[in-house]
């Protein structure tokens, strides 16, 4: 991803779907926010490749000769620390392992030589355009390290900075905390020890007492202070903090490491490749209201990333932080973390493979929930069904059609006036009776909720305002009166969700509503405090910038103009720019998720938890507004996606992203939501869209219709079949998200992590696997009948054809017409799938498959989850069944791990076994001869009709 500078911020583009009127938070925010104070990194980057002998000191050199001493445990006990020699300025460093000194604007050599910092300009060609000119020279103060002691699960300190830096309020003093909290997991923060800052308050895992076996080893500078983190195993260097001096003041915190390889990706959300590019690339963490767009930040911020060391192992980062922040990667290779408050905060997680290191940040911020089956089905929705009728008329044409369809949506059109928990009276006046109906015919239904409550009617006029200003629910400015801003309704106020009786004034509104239209989910779409201009504006107190400092944006850029200054809100703690409990993570109802205090939201999330209590079943939330931990709760659409082949591209690795991130429940939006799609793009984006783990065509108001049923006969067959192909892998895809439930595992996942050891899978972001076993290469060009896919060294069966790629780590040209979409199955797996039906409600009951795909050894396996698809807690309750399936030499076995009552009724109908080398001449399903077996020689595959209770064990042998 290319670099953005601050000189470029003033470029970014114009908020869409708000079109103008609504302003929120941009990069440059960040850069207006920063400009009195100055954005500081040091020292160049020196990778320590083996670790210190087990009897000596390790001294590290730096740029200039001098060492550094390092404590060390050696039998039992701790050195005492040595001193940094001090010495003239050095500034004999590589450009690209130079560390900015004035990252928020250019400065002359006399103003960066009077930060004391070197200045050496760099030509300015291609990339080096980028090579800062003022940098920190080795030799630059930090902080020194002081009492290091020995702790059951770790290491204490103090560090203490003698020389104040030139940002205001310097905390002099810190707190170190490092601890060994398990195997794979090191944890330390950083804090001011005489003030109570700012902590996102997710409830995280503490650790347990002494580990006696771990994955890593760590070290530390005594003066100037810097932490190491070294793989155990291969004494590689995955931190290296001395690579610059630490900086913590009241409202500026920075720290930097060096990083093992070139390859890391996280650090969401952007509209980028599935590999960041390191080349002076500078990453914006900010929620905002911005259509995906390259370079900019969106609507959602996880400070995790995953970074591939050699031979295939990988390591993970999470500064658990919820303030505005950057991120800058370097070519070095190295990492600078800038951010404007709380503490640093930091979880490293050693894998030691990159699967494992998902699991390992997922144990920290919680697994995803288990969404409900008919949530896995197809979604529809757009911005313009005016009225019941022009909704009943959508979901009738597709049934028409012969198009499958779970879920109906609703954008703002059934509104009164744009307000919450209302409906129009007249196109809408028949609201719950459409509801209704969609539930007799297998349908669900959600409709859209803006968490900005209207607050210009007269008085008693609109209950949730009424009700919420006596409960003293909203945000107050700073005379204790509610806080104005402007949304969709016109002026609104804000709910405060860390106030406790927010929660249950939540829950009434949405009961009272939910009383007259049985809606089944909620789609929250501003999770962030959005609001347009409604007069002058002015920062917080105590900020110490000038007017305007919060967004003036000129017309070009997208800013907040909620203050930060109100008093019944954690943000009254100036370190906090992102309004606590707000402001990030699915905030507002798509969860909250942990960002409060566990007894303000207990489990779920004042939405998801508002759906639990009103309808006794899963519930089911989708946001835009993200934050770590978000999965927990709620699923995520990447927003305002305009119709083009570059968005449909940049959903993959999106989709990919969030899957690290815990957010398995991710997708676009199908064929786009901004500007008019085309036939062929549209067709292409429902064969991805298939395999997106939540599916949703979704449009703008005012554009070409782009439902499936709107085109042309061949570009609807072509539809069909993937909708179709969708709803017959339900089984699998269900399966997959019980894993990612239950174990911390992905549904869509890169090929990198099941391929890690390959290091063409690296760059890969084109194609996606659901799962282990099943492998996806889209078209995403316009007028390509053929599409170049990656294998990995497996043998890979196309699901469709049979057809065999027997690969030795090599791209593939595939055949891709317009009516397909290539899918490879994995050999060694074993998919259940069961016959499509027009709902999931139909489907359920139909009959299964197994498709058994053989390695060369003859062997497969493979599982089911399976339960009611809607009920609360049933693994955690044991109300499902699971059954693993095994092929080896020519036997099929199913053994049941659990049984209930779900899978009564179920049968198999049929097993395909792919790879079978020669024609069978005798079947047997449990010792019964099947008498009408095919076998087709030319793509060795073995069809076995079969009738047999998936409840009940069987055994299939072909010989």
């Amino acid at each position: 991803m290319p670099p953005v500078r601050l000189k470029e911020a003033e470029n970014f583009p114009v908020c869409k779907k708000v079109s103008c009127t609504l302003l929120q938070v941009s990069v440059i925010s960040i850069a207006a926010l920063l400009t009195t104070i100055a954005l500081h990194t040091i020292f160049s980057v020196h990778e320590v490749r083996d670790p210190p002998g087990p009897e000596t000191t390790y001294r590290s050199g730096s740029a200039n000769g001098e060492g550094r001493t390092w404590y060390r445990r050696w039998a039992g006990q701790l050195e005492t620390p040595g001193a940094a020699a001090s010495g003239p300025l050095h500034c004999d460093i590589s450009p690209d392992s130079r560390f900015d000194c004035a990252p928020e604007k250019l400065l002359s050599r006399a103003e960066c030589e009077a930060r004391g910092c070197c200045y050496v300009p760099v030509p300015s060609m291609g990339s080096a355009i980028w090579q800062p000119w003022c940098f920190f020279p080795p030799s630059y103060p930090s902080y020194k390290v002081e009492n290091l002691s020995a702790t059951e699960t770790g290491y204490t300190a103090s560090l203490t900075r003698t020389v104040p830096t030139f940002f205001p309020e310097d905390v002099m003093v810190l707190r170190l905390d490092v601890l060994f909290e398990t195997e794979g997991r090191l944890h330390f923060t950083l804090r001011d020890p005489a003030n109570k800052r700012y902590e996102v308050p997710l409830e995280t895992p503490k650790a347990r007492g002494q580990i006696t076996s771990k994955l890593y080893s760590v070290r530390f500078s005594a003066d100037p202070f810097g932490l190491m983190v070294f793989r155990e195993s291969s004494g590689q260097v995955l931190l290296n903090t001395t690579v610059a001096p630490l900086f913590f003041a009241d409202q500026f915190l920075q720290i930097s490491t060096s990083l093992p390889s070139q390859f890391i990706s996280g650090l969401g959300e952007h509209l980028t490749s599935l590999a960041l590019n390191i080349n002076w690339t500078k990453v914006t963490l900010w929620n905002r209201d911005m259509a995906p767009t390259p370079y900019v930040n969106l609507y959602g911020s996880h400070p995790f990333y995953l970074a591939m060391e050699d031979g295939g192992l990988a390591h993970g980062v999470f500064l658990l932080n919820s303030n505005a922040m950057d991120v800058v990667l370097q070519p070095s290779p190295a990492l600078t973390w800038r951010t404007t408050g709380g503490i640093l905060d930091f979880y490293v997680f050693l894998g030691p493979d990159p699967k494992s290191v998902v699991q390992q940040y997922l144990d920290v911020i919680g697994y995803p929930f288990m969404p409900p089956y008919w949530g896995l089905g197809f979604h529809l929705c757009r911005w313009g069904y005016s009225s019941t009728a022009a909704t009943r008329q959508a979901v009738k044409n597709m049934t028409a059609a012969g198009f499958p369809l779970d879920v109906q949506w609703n954008d703002l059109d059934y509104t009164d006036a744009k307000r919450d928990f209302t409906f129009n009276k007249n196109n809408f006046k028949d609201y719950p009776d459409m509801v209704r109906e969609f539930h007799q015919s297998g349908r669900r239904y959600i409709m859209i909720v803006d968490p900005a409550i209207s607050s210009s009617g007269p008085p008693n006029s609109y209950k949730p305002y009424d009700d919420g200003l006596k409960r003293g629910v909203f945000i107050r400015n700073t005379t204790g009166q509610p806080l104005v801003g402007k949304v969709w309704p016109g002026p609104t106020v804000f709910p405060d969700f860390t106030n406790p009786e927010t929660h249950q004034w939540w829950h009434d509104m949405v009961k009272e509503f939910h009383d007259q239209v049985p809606f089944d989910g909620m789609w929250i779409v501003s999770g962030f405090p959005l609001s347009a201009p409604l007069g002058p504006r002015a920062p917080g107190p105590g900020w110490g910038f000038g007017a305007g400092a919060l967004g003036e944006g000129g017309g070009r850029g997208c800013v907040v103009l909620i203050p930060c200054t109100s008093a019944s809100i954690l943000v009254q703690r100036r370190e906090s720019l992102l309004l606590p409990g707000y402001e990030r993570a699915v905030q507002l109802c798509g969860g909250l998720l942990g960002r409060l205090p566990k007894q303000q939201t207990g489990k779920p999330t004042l939405c998801a938890s508002a759906l639990v209590r009103v309808r006794g079943k899963r519930p089911f939330v989708i946001s835009r507004s993200t934050f770590a931990g978000h999965g927990r709760f709620a699923g995520h659409w990447t927003g305002d996606v305009r119709s083009s082949w570059e968005q449909l591209y940049y959903s993959i690795p999106e989709v990919l992203l969030f899957n690290l991130y815990g957010v398995p429940l991710v997708g676009a939006d199908i064929c786009g939501f901004l500007g008019d799609t085309s036939e062929e793009l549209c067709v292409r984006w429902t064969q991805l869209g298939a395999f997106y783990p939540f599916m949703r065509n979704h449009n703008d108001h005012g554009n070409k219709p782009q439902e499936p049923y709107a085109f042309s006969p061949a570009a609807q067959e072509a539809m069909r079949k993937a909708l179709f192909l969708r709803y017959s892998l339900l089984p699998y895809l269900y399966t997959l998200f019980h894993k990612a439930h239950s174990a911390g595992e992905t549904v869509a996942r890169p090929l990198f992590l099941e391929f890690p050891t390959d290091p063409n899978t690296l760059s890969v972001d084109r194609q996606l696997m659901w799962g282990a076993g099943l492998l996806i290469t889209p078209v995403l060009e316009a007028g390509k009948t053929k599409v170049s896919g990656y294998f990995p060294v497996e043998t890979w069966y196309n699901l469709m054809t049979g057809s065999v790629i027997h690969s030795k780590g090599q791209w593939v040209l595939l055949p891709a017409p317009l009516d397909t979409i290539n899918v490879h199955v994995r050999a060694g797996h074993i998919l259940p799938l069961q016959e499509p039906g027009f709902t999931t409600t139909e489907s359920r009951k139909k009959g299964m498959t197994l498709v058994v795909a053989l390695t060369e050894a003859g062997v497969a396996r493979g599982d089911l989850f399976w339960d009611d698809g809607e009920s609360l807690l049933t693994f955690e309750k044991g109300d499902y069944t699971q059954i693993l399936f095994l092929a080896t030499k020519g036997v099929l076995l199913s053994e049941l791990v659990r049984v209930n009552s779900q899978v009564d009724g179920l049968l198999l109908q049929e097993v395909t076994v792919l790879g079978v080398p020669s024609p069978p001449q005798r079947v047997l399903a449990n010792g019964v001869p099947v008498s009408h077996f095919s076998y087709h020689a030319d793509t060795q595959i073995l069809t076995i009709p079969l009738a047999l209770p998936m409840g009940e064990q069987f055994m299939v042998t072909w010989s």
